[in-house]
C-alpha cells in the first residue's frame, strides 16, 4: 500500500483574510474537498491510501461528508489530525486540563485515525520556544545538540501518546541547511545521518508494545529544500537518506517502515520519487504554486496519476 499524505495546514483561512481558502465558510470548504476528492475516485485508488491531515475544527465537518457515501467509494480516504499534545486524557489521571491543545484521546474520539507528528514547521515552533527561554542554544554544537534531544524528546512523547490511544503515526524527519552543511554530497553524508539517527533513535524511543495494530510511517523533509526558489533533492540524495532511513528503524526497532516524501510531491518530481525503490508514498501540500496558489483535488488526482503512472 502507497501512502499519500495531504496536509491542509491552515488552508480554511479565506484570501480576504490573507489566506488562500477560496471560499469565505470553512466547513462548506472542506465538504467541497471531501466532495470532489470522492469524484476524482480518491478514495478506492487501488493500493493507494490518501489521507487528508485537518486542522482540528474541520475533522468532523470531514468525516460527516465521508460517511455521506457509500463505503466502497471511501474505502482508501482517511482523516488525519496536525499533531497531537505530549500528554493525555488517562482514565483516573487527567481528564481534561489540556487548554488550547488537543490530546490524543480527543484526536481519537473524534474519528482520526492518523497524526502527523514532528512536521518541520512544528519542530520549528517548538525550537523557537528554546530560544526564547536560552537564545544561546545556537550558540555551539553542545548547545545546539541538547536543544534538539529536548525537542526529540517532546516529540517522542506525542508519538507515544498517539500510538497509546490508537491512531497511526506519519513521524516527520529532516535535516535543516545549517544541520546538512557546506561541502560536496560525500561530505555532507555524515552530518545528515547523524541528525536522521538522533531523531529516529529519539523520537520513536519506546514504541516496542504501544504500536499494536497501528502504523508508523516515516516522513522525509529536507527542511533546506522547502520553500520559494530552493532547490530540491535530487534522486541521489532522496534514494540515499530513504534507505538510510529504513535501515536506522529495521536495525533499532526491528521493522522495516514505509518511507514517503515530505519536500512537497508535485506533478514535477512524482515520477521520479515514484522510481525510489525505499520511498512509499509522498506528502503534498500546495497542488498549484503559480498565479492564484491554493489546493484543489484535481490537481491531487493529477499528482497522484503521475505518481502511480
Amino acid at each position: 500500500m502507497k501512502e499519500i499524505f495531504v496536509n491542509l495546514k491552515r488552508f480554511e483561512v479565506p484570501q480576504s483574510l490573507g489566506g488562500i481558502c477560496p471560499l469565505d465558510n470553512p466547513k462548506k470548504w472542506i465538504e467541497w474537498v471531501m466532495e470532489e476528492s470522492i469524484r476524482y475516485g480518491l478514495g478506492k485508488l487501488p493500493d493507494i491510501r490518501v489521507t487528508y491531515l485537518l486542522p482540528e475544527a474541520l475533522i468532523i465537518s470531514a468525516l460527516e461528508k465521508l460517511a455521506s457515501y457509500p463505503a466502497g467509494e471511501v474505502q482508501n480516504l482517511q482523516i488525519g489530525c496536525q499533531g497531537v499534545f505530549r500528554e493525555d486524557v488517562t482514565p483516573g489521571g487527567n481528564f481534561g486540563a489540556f487548554t488550547t491543545n488537543l490530546p490524543a484521546a480527543a484526536a481519537k474520539n473524534l474519528g482520526c485515525t492518523w497524526s502527523i507528528i514532528g512536521h518541520s514547521e512544528e519542530r520549528r515552533d517548538k525550537l523557537g520556544i528554546i530560544e526564547r527561554y536560552d537564545p544561546s542554544c545556537n550558540a555551539s554544537v553542545i548547545a545546539r545538540t541538547k536543544a534538539m534531544q529536548a525537542l526529540n524528546s517532546i516529540i517522542n512523547e506525542e508519538v507515544s501518546c498517539a500510538l497509546e490511544a490508537g491512531l497511526n503515526v506519519l513521524l516527520c524527519v529532516g535535516e535543516t541547511a545549517a544541520e546538512k552543511g557546506d561541502g560536496s554530497f560525500t561530505e555532507q553524508k555524515p552530518r545528515v545521518e547523524a541528525v536522521l539517527k538522533s531523531q529516529l533513535e529519539i523520537g520513536l524511543k519506546g514504541i516496542k508494545g504501544k504500536t499494536g495494530n497501528q502504523t508508523i510511517v516515516i516522513g522525509y523533509e529536507p527542511v533546506w529544500a522547502i520553500g520559494p526558489g530552493k532547490t530540491p533533492p535530487d534522486r541521489e540524495y532522496i534514494a540515499f537518506v530513504s534507505a538510510y532511513i529504513k535501515a536506522v528503524v529495521k536495525e533499532k526497532y526491528n521493522f522495516d517502515p514505509v518511507v514517503v516524501y515530505g519536500g512537497g510531491l508535485k506533478e514535477e518530481n512524482a515520477g521520479m520519487i515514484a522510481g525510489i525503490e525505499t520511498i512509499g508514498g509522498g506528502l503534498v501540500a500546495l497542488t498549484r504554486f503559480t498565479g492564484d496558489i491554493g489546493f484543489d483535488p484535481e490537481g491531487l488526482r493529477n499528482i497522484i496519476a503521475k505518481y502511480a503512472a
